[in-house]
């Protein structure tokens, strides 16, 4: 069996990370590790505090008491070299527990200081530290009314790092999983009696156990839990096609900086305890191409699409997953040279409670459009110098950061555009090879 160690940074990262362990833990979770940041304390001390205590200890944890003060480069360069050393020694050490390492995760949020800061920095230690290992980050953007005024600053300036060092970014939006959770909470006040939601219910996924609320944001996070448990599930359980974890790259980035995914969930219902009559098998691979299973707003079926994989458990069979792909295609634009990106993976195994789930990452030029937005959001403030004061006090930090940052994202950008100006030229798909028999 492989592992993977997963990496949590920041309030969010932890908090998201938590609900993983949780859920995992009710399957089997044994083939991750954990390495916990945080550089405030409350949220690992509540870990600590909790039902999940007994499966950390201290050599995974590292906390300060301060935080970052949503600066990206208190996160980044303050604490970055303060903990450095300490953070290898971490990683090292959880590394040397797996037995054959797969991949490292890291859960962070970009919009405050040390998800954003101190969560790319330690992206960047993996690819020194363990080059060949691949690096698969979570990153939870913030929306455009984030209360953090701060947060398009330290989101182009995580971006860069993001773009430089990760394998893989699966984007996860703030507001997509508020309008989720949303229409779930319509749905329990009064839409189809077969699709209602017990009020004030915690979402789960957990043997269809809602639980009371704890947190503002526990059903949010449990979202981006199950989207973790789907990309680990053929890590911890036999199938008759599992994916590795590496290949995640290796079909779906055919150009090393367009590694950013779009990813999309489906049953969204079944992360809660509804009387829902299961959907049909083929449903369900529609939905993962509806724009309301998706974890980002984005609108892929405008778009051209890269490569797109497919991560089903369940009682799945190889042909299903090959009549709803040539079904699903003609909707679907594929660049002109990988007509057949397609990567498929099949774990026997279905989430607890639950007959079947899958899981849709989309590698589309969609994702040009969500930059741009957040290029704008950046200006806006950088046009008036606001707030800059505050990150150029920082030892380290110049106006030299900031303009890298915006050249490596225009560059992003204008890399999805050379691709969707190619759209037009496409030309029909030729004559599939017929074998006689």
């Amino acid at each position: 069996m492989t592992q993977s160690v997963v990496v949590q940074v920041g309030q969010c990262g932890n908090q998201v990370g938590y609900r993983f362990w949780d859920l995992a833990l009710r399957e089997y979770a044994s083939v991750n590790k954990a390495v916990l940041v945080d550089m405030e304390e409350g949220v690992i001390s509540q870990i600590l505090q909790g039902p999940l205590r007994e499966l950390f200890d201290s050599a995974q944890l590292l906390t300060d008491v301060s935080g970052s003060g949503n600066n990206w480069a208190t996160g980044h360069m303050t604490y970055g070299s303060v903990y450095r050393e300490l953070i290898v020694d971490k990683l090292r050490k959880a590394a040397e527990l797996c037995d054959c390492l797969q991949c490292f995760f890291l859960i962070h949020s970009l919009g405050g200081g040390t998800g954003s800061g101190l969560g790319t920095r330690v992206l960047g230690l993996l690819e020194e530290e363990f080059p060949g290992v691949s690096r698969i980050v979570t990153s939870m953007y913030p929306s455009a009314e984030d209360d953090v005024i701060t947060s398009p600053y330290n989101s182009v300036l995580a971006m860069r790092e993001l773009t430089e060092h990760a394998h893989c970014v699966l984007p996860v939006e703030n507001q997509s999983l508020m309008d989720i959770v949303q229409k779930i909470q319509m749905v329990a006040h009064g839409a189809k009696p077969e699709l209602m939601v017990r009020r004030n219910a915690t979402l789960s996924s957990g043997q269809g156990g809602v639980h009371e609320v704890e947190k503002p944001f526990d059903a949010m996070n449990n979202i981006v839990a199950n989207l973790l448990l789907n990309m680990t599930s053929s890590a911890r359980f036999e199938g008759s096609l599992n994916v590795d974890l590496n290949e995640i790259a290796m079909n779906l980035v055919p150009f090393p900086r367009l590694h950013y995914l779009v990813p999309s969930l489906t049953p969204l219902y079944t992360l809660a305890d509804v009387n829902a009559v299961p959907r049909r098998l083929d449903q369900m691979f529609s939905d993962a191409f509806s724009k309301d299973h998706q974890l980002i707003h984005a609108n892929p079926k405008q778009s051209m699409y890269l490569a797109c994989a497919l991560m089903v458990r369940g009682n799945v069979h190889v042909s299903d997953l090959r009549r709803n792909i040539e079904r699903l295609r003609p909707s679907l634009s594929f660049v002109s040279w990988n007509q057949e990106g397609w990567k498929t993976g099949l774990c026997s195994v279905p989430p607890v409670g639950h007959s079947h789930s899958l899981l849709a990452l989309a590698n589309n030029t969609c994702m040009k459009l969500n930059f741009m937005e957040l290029k704008e959001r950046f200006t806006k403030l950088y046009r008036k110098k606001a707030h800059l004061h505050h990150f150029l006090h920082v030892e380290g930090m110049d106006l030299g950061c900031f303009t890298e940052a915006t050249s490596s994202l225009d560059s992003l950008i204008e890399e999805y555009d050379s691709l969707d100006a190619t759209r037009a030229q496409a030309t029909p798909d030729p004559p599939r090879l017929r074998i006689a028999t």
